[in-house]
């Protein structure tokens, strides 16, 4: 059942890639498939799930994909029907530049308008990190030499500045995803070599930090950019790149599995080095959202864990607000926590480590077995139509690039929707809106009085 429901969409998404929700709805479907079937076949659901959970949970939790799926695939054509009914018929501007390239004197323009800010934003964010970094600073450029001056967020119930250095992280991912697609699609010389220095300078602060979907954010939008849009040549060639680019990744992942633990990334790669071969054969950790959704099945059908019934949900929300004007904000994930026995740790909040639902577990923790993944579905059905409107609107300044970025994010939200994954649209957003706001018209003041002198 799981399987036809994502085969059909995935067909209906291709014949719809022209009315520009074609490509959001298979980057959703492809999530599920990642988080959830991948994780079946990738941790052995024979040998690990079904000796783990008794049959009617593993039954249970495919229902509540499939739930999920039928919700997503009938309410999101609706839903982008209502959402963009003034864009009805415009054309994805996606497939306009893939057919015609992106030497297009508006989408440069755009372009150039949208770099701007951001390069202004990213000297703000240098400034800042010579005061937070001081004689670290060095690191901070090129950490790949063998140190890495820490995130910008530390962890715990963040306080004080802690919000202002989480702000900081988020505001620099989108910059380095700005810069990455730039200097992949920009044909003014001048912006592209500002926007390489920009990535050469960026990129290695996440690259060898420990956070994974950090580096998928800021290093993908502007590689995709650069494979579709830019390089010359047909399919096969791109594919052929893309599948390359795929197994660097996947390597330098199970690089990071390895060393994130007993010692900084930097300094590892800086001693031993990074064995392609070697680290491709890592197995990843956090790929199991599927089995997130057989135990939150499987608690909330006991009594063990009862649904937040949207708290979840407006924790998330509230996250933006900073604990030292909140001090009472609503944590996230605690309960659930708790109830998978991370509960009794000495901290501030009581547990040892939080865990993901995943997109579908988190429905369940907020609505219940059933209203919850389909409130899921609606939530990230509102999400590809916003997705959508960005590409059918992308003759406006900036909105393919953070078109670019939310696709990527939308992978992301596959562990959770949270705004910890998407502060970097969010602002992206904000810049696009003030560099699209209207202009006031100049007004006329007539023509200019001759003065006549005898």
């Amino acid at each position: 059942m799981v399987m036809t429901l994502l085969a059909g969409g995935f067909i209906w998404s291709v014949l719809n890639i022209r009315r520009g929700l074609g490509i959001p709805v298979a980057m959703a479907l492809g999530t599920v498939t990642v988080w959830y079937v991948g994780d079946a076949l990738y941790n052995d659901y024979i040998e690990t799930y079904m000796a783990l959970f008794a049959s009617d949970v593993l039954t249970g939790a495919w229902v509540q994909i499939a739930l999920f799926l039928v919700a997503f695939l009938f309410f999101t054509p609706r839903l982008h029907r209502w959402v963009n009914k003034d864009c009805l018929k415009l054309q994805s501007q996606t497939v306009f530049m893939f057919k015609n390239g992106v030497d297009q004197p508006q989408f440069q323009r755009g372009l150039t308008l949208m770099f701007r800010p951001g390069f202004n934003l990213w000297i703000i964010l240098i400034i800042g990190a010579i005061l937070r970094f001081q004689e670290n600073i060095f690191w901070y450029f090129f950490p790949y030499l063998g140190r890495h001056p820490g995130p910008w967020v530390t962890a715990g119930l963040g306080t004080g500045k802690d919000s202002l250095l989480a702000l900081a992280n988020y505001l620099q991912i989108m910059v380095g995803a700005l810069f990455g697609v730039v200097a992949a699609l920009s044909t003014d010389k001048k912006i592209r070599r500002l926007a390489l220095l920009g990535v050469f300078l960026i990129w290695p602060y996440y690259i060898f930090d420990r956070t994974r979907k950090s580096i998928l954010a800021v290093i993908v939008p502007g590689a995709l950019g650069w494979i579709f849009f830019r390089i010359r040549g047909g399919i096969i060639k791109k594919v052929s790149i893309l599948a390359v680019l795929f197994i660097v990744i996947n390597a330098w992942m199970g690089f990071i599995i390895s060393h994130r633990l007993d010692t900084s990334i930097a300094e590892a790669f800086s001693k031993e080095g990074f064995n392609l071969s070697e680290d491709a054969k890592k197995k990843h950790e956090g790929l199991n959202m599927f089995e997130e959704l057989c135990w939150i099945t499987s608690l909330t059908r006991s009594g063990d864990y009862k649904p937040e019934w949207g708290g979840n949900y407006l924790a998330n929300l509230a996250n933006p607000i900073p604990r030292f004007i909140w001090p009472g904000k609503p944590t996230i994930g605690i309960d659930y926590a708790i109830a998978r026995g991370m509960g009794g740790a000495d901290t501030a909040v009581g547990v040892y480590a939080t865990l993901s639902n995943g997109l579908i577990g988190q429905g369940i923790a907020n609505f219940g077995l059933y209203a919850g993944p389909a409130f899921a579905a609606m939530l990230v059905g509102f999400w590809c139509c916003w997705l959508a409107r960005l590409d059918l609107l992308g003759k406006k300044i900036g909105y393919l690039p953070l078109f670019g970025l939310g696709l990527i994010t939308t992978f992301a939200i596959g562990r959770d929707i949270t705004f910890l994954d998407l502060y970097p649209c969010v602002f992206g957003f904000v810049i696009c809106y003030w560099l699209n706001r209207p202009k006031p018209p100049k007004q006329y003041r007539g023509p200019a009085k001759i003065q006549h002198t005898r």
